[in-house]
């Protein structure tokens, strides 16, 4: 129904608990006529249903919205603030005046509201609340859709109900999405450093959404991603935050445009079959004055004890997920960017300090549950309400948790006691694979483990072998200047450890920078170093990493049986003195199988044979050391016929050229 469509009357007992029950149970939506047509104003269902935490389009209500009253057009302003003495609305409609908007008190939950005429699209506007101990609080809105560009806080009306979107059969196939049987290579970009506009319209440079998705769309597309994995784009303050400390979780942030430039971004990438996952933060929020902190004068939205409320490590504000109002904030937020703005996943950020009560303090500084644990049982409750709300509503949305701790079943089903998440992080795998990829070349026969550990646990959880943007800044090297030896050498070992990588049950993710060997660290103050494309050696990194993507994406082998014992087989994991790893992926039905060998070092192996289960031809279809790729050239025959010739306790074998730092990859 049109927003501005006036209501009409209904006759007979008003449907209010019934429907909320329907409502709650995912029956209807809440926008489905109940006691009337839909409508802007806060009903006394809106706070029964909110109260109870199961209010998923609150979004609709609270904030700002365009609306129709007495025959007058304006905006309908609602705001939650259960211990305000008083609220009062101000804005550049009413210059700024602190006496002139006072806003109504409705109960039981304490929500504030008002219709202002002649406001419009553009208007900026803050909540004054009067706190019971006689503070004045400047309160940005806690569901507005658009922000003022910083330094700036305040809320900006907008409006989100008439979006343009052209990507119905991404939609559409989206809907049905087997995330398990697909292939996932996610490139995880920061929007504001990813690449800076010369004659941006602000000394930041920053691309706007728009420019942005065509660029990168550009990009993605040649390399062979299938995902883009965007940080930083709810509303935040402060660029070092990266996004991790957000203010206004309803807006996607004014640094690149308005809510119809984001939604434009999503819309071309999807009409270029590329997915969009945002990062999203439910674990924390800064104490930044007009943000959700303190924000009536009293812990509406944190817990009350400073021992659960606070991060001590990170000076920020822990959600009070005991309040069914806060988790409908949070899950509602999610349904927001998957529903409105067509998301197709979200990573949810430090999962593991939210499920523990002890994380990042010390004996004194934390509270037990009440069984004398350690662990948040709010938050688990609130964990499998999100996802068994957001995966049943949409069976193809990926929910990724980055959860660093051998917590069990974060993707198990909630049925079964699991968190329902769709994936998980794989940071053992990363931190061992990253551990082994710095070792000189001598010393990690002695630590050949780091890298076949992973798969003693690698069907416990649907796992993202992940290379993210935490894993080069704060003085730990960009990739490149991580590994070993001198400049040709570190190349070498970058392509052989990304070879293992896309090999490796699991999808993918890379932090962008990393497919060309930026040499930097990442800071999000500048741009990539894409000026190193004119050098050889990075572009032929670049060149390398979007074969591998390309055959990733192009081999089911890679993918369809991720999460299944049948989809891996070691040949020799125990090849530990020369470092060489070889092992096969297997599609369904075994129709098209890889094998691949990797060696670790800097010593070449002419007379290296590998052990095969079948009597077949295998044909080479990837080679490290082409020269395209920054290799030797050294040329090589491209089938490879196994004869009964008994290595690595395999009854057939074949014998291959291997190259110093050498990956190949043969399709049988």
């Amino acid at each position: 129904m049109n927003k501005t469509q006036k209501t009409k009357k209904t006759s007979g007992k008003k449907n209010t608990v019934p429907a909320a029950k329907k409502l709650a149970d995912g029956m209807i939506s809440s926008d489905a006529p109940m006691e009337e047509p839909f409508s802007v104003f806060i009903s006394d269902l809106d706070q029964y249903l909110f109260g109870q935490g199961v209010h998923y389009d609150i979004y609709k209500k609270l904030g700002a919205h365009a609306t129709r009253k007495d025959g007058q057009d304006g905006v309908y302003f609602a705001v939650w603030a259960p211990k305000a003495a008083a609220v009062h609305l101000i804005g550049s409609f009413n210059e700024w005046d602190e006496t002139s908007h006072v806003m109504t008190r409705r109960e039981p939950l304490g929500i504030y509201d008002l219709f202002v005429p002649g406001v419009k699209k553009g208007d900026m506007y803050k909540f004054l609340i009067f706190t019971e101990d006689g503070r004045k609080l400047y309160k940005a809105d806690p569901y507005a859709n658009q922000a003022e560009f910083r330094p700036g806080t305040a809320s900006i009306v907008t409006d989100i109900e008439n979006l343009k979107w052209t990507d119905g059969a991404w939609m559409k196939k989206q809907a049905e999405f087997k995330a398990d049987e697909s292939p996932i290579a996610i490139y995880e970009v920061h929007p504001g450093s990813w690449m800076k506009h010369p004659h941006g319209p602000d000394e930041d440079g920053y691309y706007n959404y728009r420019l942005f998705a065509e660029r990168c769309t550009e990009y993605v597309k040649e390399m062979g991603y299938t995902h883009v994995e965007l940080m930083g784009i709810a509303e935040h303050p402060f660029d070092g935050s990266w996004g991790y400390q957000v203010t206004g979780y309803y807006a996607p942030t004014s640094r690149y445009g308005t809510p119809e430039d984001f939604a434009y971004m999503v819309n071309y990438f999807h009409k270029n079959n590329i997915g969009v996952i945002l990062d999203w933060v439910p674990a924390h929020f800064p104490k930044d004055a007009h943000g959700l902190a303190d924000f009536d004068g009293s812990c509406v939205y944190e817990y009350a004890d400073t021992r659960k409320g606070e991060h001590p490590d990170w000076g920020t504000k822990v959600f009070d997920f005991s309040k069914n109002e806060v988790k409908n904030f949070l899950i509602g937020n999610a349904l927001f960017w998957i529903e409105h703005f067509h998301v197709d996943g979200l990573r949810v950020d430090a999962v593991a300090s939210i499920l523990y009560l002890d994380y990042g303090r010390r004996d004194g500084q934390w509270c037990p549950n009440i069984y004398g644990g350690n662990k948040n049982l709010e938050a688990i409750e609130f964990f499998k309400h999100l996802n068994s709300v957001v995966r049943g509503r949409h069976h193809g949305v990926m929910m990724i948790a980055e959860e660093s701790t051998a917590w069990p079943g974060v993707t198990a089903k909630p049925e079964d006691d699991g968190l329902g998440f769709s994936h998980k992080w794989n940071m053992g795998w990363m931190h061992d694979f990253l551990d082994y990829m710095k070792l000189d070349p001598y010393f990690r026969k002695f630590n050949h483990n780091r890298m076949t550990f992973a798969m003693t646990y690698a069907y416990s959880e649907k796992y993202i072998l992940v290379l993210s943007h935490d894993e080069v800044v704060h003085l730990k090297c960009s990739m490149i200047n991580k590994m070993p030896g001198l400049y040709d050498d570190k190349f070498a070992n970058l392509k052989a450890g990304y070879s293992f990588m896309v090999g490796h049950p699991g999808k993918k993710l890379l932090f962008m920078g990393q497919d060309f060997a930026q040499m930097q660290e990442w800071s999000e103050a500048r741009e990539l170093d894409w000026y190193l494309l004119a050098e050889p050696k990075h572009q032929q990194m670049k060149a390398y990493v979007a074969a591998l993507m390309h055959l990733y994406r192009s081999s089911k082998a890679l993918y369809e049986l991720d999460n299944e014992p049948e989809g891996f087989e070691w040949i020799n994991p125990d090849d530990a003195d020369r470092s060489i790893f070889s092992f096969v992926r297997h599609s369904k039905g075994e129709k098209n199988n890889l094998l691949f060998v990797i060696n670790f070092t800097p010593v070449a192996r002419p007379d290296y044979r590998v052990g095969v289960l079948k009597k077949k031809t295998y044909t080479l279809v990837l080679n490290s050391d082409e020269a395209q790729y920054g290799g030797s050239g050294m040329e090589q025959p491209v089938s490879y016929k196994a004869e009964e010739s008994e290595c690595d306790g395999k009854p057939y074998s074949f014998a291959y050229n291997l190259p110093a730092y050498g990956a190949a990859v043969f399709k049988f």
